[in-house]
Order: C-alpha cells, then structure tokens, then sequence
C-alpha cells in the first residue's frame, strides 16, 4: 500500500493532468495493494473547497463519498497514535497540521507517501512513493 497525499488523491481521482505519467503508473501498480487516504484528506478537501481553492465536479459529501469507492482507496482513520505522532515527528516539517498527520499515517503504516509536496519530498523520515 501507498498513503497518497491529498492534492494526489484530488489529481488521482479527477485524472488531473497534473498527475504526471510516471506518478500515474506508480500509483496504478499500487492499486491492488491498496491508496490509503488519510481521514484528514477527507476534511482538508472540504477546506479547499470551502476556501474556493478547490472546485469539484459534484457537492463536496458526493465527491468525497465516491473518491473514496475509486477502485483500490482504502480510507484510513485518524488514530490516537497517529494524532500524538503527527506532533513528535523526528525533526520539524511543515507547520500544516494535516500534512504532519499524512505523513505520521505513512510513517505509522510503513508505507511510502505519494506526495508532489517540494517540503515533504526533502524530508527524510518518511518513505517516497517516487523520489523529489
């Protein structure tokens, strides 16, 4: 399994362009393994699209109800451990709170983070789905 970052899981499901090919393939062979989407996802893609920052095709509870039925996403809860560890991860990143906990989910899991964040790909204490 790989844990896909929230704008990945965006680009994944809405076969955005933005998701270049290789990244495509990486994910598509990771499908039957399983896209783990961290719950905080779920709650960061409601922000954006309260904040217009983020403009779906349908209502944001109908967009996320079947983003999380695509074929091989499993959604994966905000644990208490996970919720501690996203505040005492081994060195400083990013002050967003849901990246930290993204990142302590792919941590907690050992599983590589599918991320195109410039900060999260420099950061050594998480495995990369595909190098930054």
């Amino acid at each position: 399994m790989i844990v896909l970052d929230t704008h990945v899981w965006v680009w994944w499901v809405n076969a955005d362009s933005a998701l270049a090919s290789a990244k495509h393939q990486i994910i598509a062979a990771n499908e039957p393994t399983g896209l783990g989407v961290s719950a905080i996802s779920c709650w960061e893609v409601a922000k954006l699209v309260e904040k217009k920052r983020l403009v779906l095709a349908l209502p944001v509870h109908q967009w996320i109800a079947q983003a999380l039925a695509y074929p091989g996403i499993r959604w994966l809860p905000l644990t208490p451990k996970i919720a501690v560890d996203s505040t005492q991860l081994p060195q400083p990143i990013h002050k967003d709170p849901a990246d930290q906990i993204i990142i302590a989910t792919a941590r907690d899991l050992d599983c590589p983070l599918a991320t195109d964040d410039k900060e999260i790909l420099q950061y050594s204490h998480v495995k990369l789905a595909w190098p930054g």
